[in-house]
């Protein structure tokens, strides 16, 4: 595969899942990454950000006894986060549509459905790379912007003023 050289990276992968972890360490590996931990639960995970300081983070959804939204939400608000700014790509078997708006509007970066391939995965990780995303804190929600593009049919009041040239 062609692209990026990601050896360099450190990845935090968190599922409840032995295999997927172990799957989805391999795929890493594979793709040139050789600095990767893992942790079962969010709670976990959380703690384990205090001395393991990712650059992306590969986040299950159903877990116990915190699951992957939930851990996303402590990331991004909590005050004892080391890094709210953390891409975090969200790895889960649900894939409807307003489970994909409920994990954007939870603070995640990028959304991949299981089952897990290295072309997607590369993909999602290279989207956090190249398509760096302002950071936005408006009422509840606190967060990469999770507005992808800009849309002139919008009209709410709360729309986004055209940036002025000096």
């Amino acid at each position: 595969m062609v692209g990026y050289n990601l050896e360099r990276l450190k990845i935090l992968i968190v599922d409840d899942n032995m295999h997927m972890r172990s799957m989805v360490r391999s795929i890493l590996y594979a793709l040139g990454v050789r600095d990767v931990e893992t942790a079962t639960d969010g709670l976990s995970a959380f703690n384990q950000l205090h001395y393991f300081s990712a650059d992306v983070i590969l986040c299950d959804w159903n877990m116990e006894p915190m699951n992957g939204l939930d851990f996303v939400k402590l990331v991004r608000t909590d005050t004892d986060t080391p890094n709210p700014y953390v891409p975090i790509i969200m790895l889960t078997g649900y894939s409807e549509e307003e489970r994909v708006i409920e994990a954007r509007d939870s603070g995640v970066h990028e959304f991949l459905a299981k089952p897990v391939s290295a072309d997607k995965l590369y993909n999602r990780i290279k989207a956090v790379i190249e398509n760096e995303r302002i950071f936005v804190k408006a009422g509840g929600y606190f967060g990469p912007d999770r507005r992808r593009h800009d849309s002139p049919n919008f009209t709410d009041p709360d729309r986004r003023k055209p940036k002025v040239e000096n």
